[in-house]
């Protein structure tokens, strides 16, 4: 196992532009990291069904993705040359044009830091078990497919 921190990875609603700030101001001291990469997901405004998206509700089945999480955190350490991850993805309402998922890896050299961050955002999407529902102007809902 790493010694690197393991932290939920949920945030209630919205993800706020001060935490994602604070994290990466955080890392200012450390004179060892050369590179961060950063992805931050927001909410677009689709159509569905002739109505426009107004905003997304996301459930998980959490403990799963906590489990999984830190097994797919081991995997990335050894991997890729990190210094530091930071995983938060949003559960709750999150409407159109705010932040509902945020990656952020740090190394010594960009490489490892936009390699990671990159296969990390399709990793969620592809392995961890979150919905998103997209609710419309009418109220309406449909479950979001990730692509």
């Amino acid at each position: 196992m790493s010694s690197k921190k393991q932290h939920s990875i949920f945030y209630q609603g919205p993800i706020p532009a001060q935490k994602i700030a604070d994290d990466i101001q955080k890392h200012s001291a450390k004179t060892n990291i050369g590179a961060h990469s950063i992805f931050l997901g927001q909410v677009r405004q689709d159509e569905k069904n002739g109505e426009k998206v107004v905003a997304i509700e996301y459930t998980a089945y959490e403990l799963m993705v906590e489990e999984k999480m830190a097994v797919i955190r081991e995997q990335f350490f050894e991997k890729y040359a990190l210094t530091c991850m930071h995983i938060h993805h949003s559960l709750g309402r999150v409407a159109v044009g705010e932040i509902c998922l945020f990656v952020f890896t740090s190394s010594a050299h960009r490489r490892d830091a936009i390699d990671a961050c990159n296969e990390m955002v399709e990793t969620i999407k592809k392995e961890l078990p979150i919905w998103g529902k997209e609710i419309c102007t009418n109220q309406s809902s449909v479950w979001k497919q990730n692509n």
